[in-house]
């Protein structure tokens, strides 16, 4: 391997042994994992507003299905366009778009008469322009938040530090179930104040921008290698920020940096597994708990999400609180035992608890105290594997140059199967009744347990070049067999 004497040779005085600094790191990881805690409360608010949005608005079951699902079509968008920002604008820049979106969406999805657009399927042209424009935030935020997280962490706490994004998703679901809760008891006009409050953490990500260094590797490529120098000192000490360096400017070298490269055979398997895992995230069926399960909560246990006190609110928000817990097990765990571990357990789990909740819908009066635990294990198990797991698993295993828009193709895939799932759900649960949607997320959890254990390699400690080198030498290989 080629050595360049500057990345190597010693530094006189203390410069040598300086060391990182985690504080520097972790405050950098928590403004960027703010778009996480905006991404949260976007796409779960919907669940408790959706309740005082149908009679309001007089909403028929396609009206519904659009106005709970046109976020999710604003995300499509997001994620496609956010690796080409992303990789032209630099990380920061785009991430300063994506908090300007979350605050319009926030205001205009409360107070819709501000886009006066007129109506479709009795849906305002307003709500469904500013949700729009707050999915593209959601899109471009979910790809790029772990990117630059990834990028800017030493290896050693990168699984860490990109699942404190999940976290913050999770926490942003969490908050929202909350806020619909506790604003439930003011009446009719609620479901403003629920979108509007986000306008709050949406001002605080504009301004925390400012405060944070653009992503070394970005810098790298652009040929601004002192200022990346500075960043990777700060964020792992002058001695790994030296190999660091040089790791970077060999792998750049050796990188095309083309979208044709991902079907190249060293980076071909590695897509292949990032489009399966981001399919294979939605269709195991949780996010039909985080939008309809107030919905759900009301059809089927008679718990009236609009009355003072919305027990079904309150239910997602216990189920919210499982989230948060189950996901800081997944801090804790995901650099101690690793990636795979972690996505079997939780792919398994949540399959059982699909049968369990099967069996339950299937029964003529489903008793509510099971009905509810059921959920809270299968939100649970998904947030301490599944969730977390994929998009580290995404920020990780592309190469540097062209991470962006390979980690686009990943995600447009993760949001255009969670809008399939959001809007087939309806009509699945009509056609099949509940009982036969849940087998078939229990059958999808099934799925991907087995390609986890059989197809997807460990990268738990390794740096983002070894990665990728693991895939040229494993292509190599197989040209040689």
């Amino acid at each position: 391997m080629h050595t360049d004497p500057q990345t190597t040779a010693p530094r006189a005085g203390a410069d040598l042994e300086r060391p990182g600094s985690r504080i520097f790191v972790s405050f950098v990881a928590a403004v960027a994992a703010t778009s996480g805690l905006l991404f949260g409360f976007d796409i779960a608010v919907i669940s408790g507003a959706i309740v005082y949005l149908r009679p309001l608005w007089n909403l028929s079951e396609l009206g519904t299905e659009i106005a709970t699902s046109s976020l999710l079509a604003g995300c499509i968008v997001g994620a496609a366009f956010a690796g080409t920002l992303s990789d032209s604008w630099g990380r920061r820049k785009s991430l300063l778009l994506s908090a300007a979106l979350f605050a319009f969406s926030a205001v205009c999805s409360a107070f819709p008469m501000l886009l006066p657009l007129g109506h479709i399927v009795g849906v305002p042209g307003g709500f469904l322009l500013a949700r729009l424009g707050g999915g593209f935030a959601v899109g471009a935020a979910s790809l790029l938040a772990p990117l630059y997280i990834a990028e800017i962490s030493p290896a050693r706490i990168r699984g860490q530090l990109v699942a404190l994004n999940q976290m913050a998703i999770v926490t942003g679901i969490l908050l929202s179930y909350l806020a619909n809760w506790g604003l439930s008891f003011f009446g009719n006009e609620s479901w403003r104040w629920m979108f509007a409050v986000a306008a709050l953490p949406a001002l605080f990500l504009l301004v925390a921008m400012f405060f944070v260094p653009e992503s070394p590797r970005w810098l790298m490529e652009k040929g601004r290698e002192q200022e990346a120098r500075t960043v990777l000192e700060r964020a792992a000490g002058t001695l790994e920020a030296r190999v660091a360096i040089g790791s970077l400017r060999e792998t750049i070298q050796l990188e095309s940096g083309t979208i044709g490269e991902l079907f190249q055979p060293g980076v071909r398997k590695a897509l292949g597994i990032a489009l399966v895992l981001a399919v294979m995230q939605q269709w195991v069926g949780v996010n039909t708990l985080l939008f309809y399960g107030s919905i759900t909560l009301n059809d089927v246990l008679g718990w009236h999400a609009q009355t003072a006190g919305a027990p079904a609110l309150g239910a997602l928000a216990l189920i919210g609180a499982v989230n948060f817990l189950a996901t800081i097990i997944a801090l804790y765990l995901i650099d101690r035992i690793g990636r795979k571990p972690l996505l079997v357990f939780s792919a398994a789990a949540m399959g059982v608890c699909w049968i369990g909740l099967a069996y339950l819908f299937h029964l003529p009066h489903p008793p509510a105290v099971p009905v509810v635990v059921a959920m809270f294990l299968c939100s649970g198990t998904f947030a301490v594997g599944l969730g977390p797991g994929v998009w580290v698993l995404l920020s990780e295993i592309f190469p540097t140059r062209i991470r962006g828009r390979a980690m686009a193709a990943g995600t447009v895939t993760l949001w255009i199967a969670c809008t399939a799932l959001t809007m087939s759900f309806p009509t699945l649960s009509r056609t099949l009744g509940q009982s036969g949607a849940q087998l078939i997320y229990a059958a999808a959890c099934a799925f991907t347990a087995l390609f986890v254990a059989f197809g997807v390699p460990e990268t738990r400690g390794k740096t983002l070049e070894e990665i990728e080198r693991f895939w040229i030498v494993k292509s190599k290989e197989r040209e040689v067999a």
